[in-house]
């Protein structure tokens, strides 16, 4: 460790500190407000594959680092059990896969927005029913039955449809009573990051250079992967 400190010492103590603030471009907001954002885009892929994205513009979330309300909700979305929305689509055959999320860093998350997105591989048989999916309320009941109790009437939505019921869901249940499912995440992102195994120096530091523009000095190490505090109103 000396010896790291001495080497840094010699090569970046010459380096000049200006006193700037970090750049911020929190003054330019809403920048997908534009009809071209509020669209279906179709795009012929060069695999053969059926991939349906939702994606949203949110205000930004980088100051909630120590919370994570995106890796929250991404958590609860790519949930595969019983009463998920891709358990739902596996059923009737018309998805392979399913995940949502926030990359925390760059272009989806900066000072100026958070992008967050869902993607939904579907099968040949889905991607025919993307525009008419029978979705009985009740299929998630098992997650939320407060929610869905005595509510069975099947009706038509689409696969999207489906996707924004469920969040529509969460929304509507809240994240009060679901602390333990916040609690959870929290524990098994602590044991990945004590039990990590050894990555390049390189990368390292570079991720840690980037670590420092972004949080507080005495999460440099651990801001980018652990949960700190759990805030329902965030």
């Amino acid at each position: 460790l000396d010896t790291l400190e001495k080497w840094v010492t010699e090569i970046f103590s010459e380096i000049p500190n200006n006193g700037l603030p970090k750049p911020s471009f929190g003054h330019l907001t809403q920048p997908f407000d534009t009809p071209e954002f509020h669209k279906l885009y179709r795009v012929v892929p060069i695999r053969k594959v059926h991939s349906l994205t939702i994606t949203w513009a949110l205000p930004p979330q980088e100051q909630y680092y120590r919370v994570k309300p995106l890796h929250y909700i991404s958590w609860l979305v790519g949930h595969e059990g019983k009463g998920s929305v891709l358990s739902f689509l596996r059923k009737k055959f018309w998805a392979l896969a399913l995940y949502g999320g926030n990359g925390e860093t760059g272009f989806e998350q900066n000072s100026t927005y958070s992008i967050f997105s869902i993607s939904v591989t579907l099968t040949d048989e889905g991607y025919k029913h993307f525009y008419e999916v029978w979705c009985p309320a009740a299929c998630f009941s098992c997650c939320f039955p407060n929610v869905w109790r005595n509510d069975s009437v099947p009706f038509c939505l689409q696969v999207a449809h489906v996707v924004f019921q469920y969040v529509k869901m969460l929304q509507k249940r809240g994240p009060d009573q679901r602390q333990v499912i916040w609690e959870e995440i929290q524990k098994i992102e602590a044991n990945e990051f004590h039990y990590q195994e050894q990555t390049d120096p390189v990368d390292y530091v570079e991720n840690l250079c980037e670590n420092m523009q972004l949080f507080q000095k005495e999460d440099f190490l651990t801001g980018d992967q652990l949960l700190f505090e759990y805030k329902p109103e965030v």
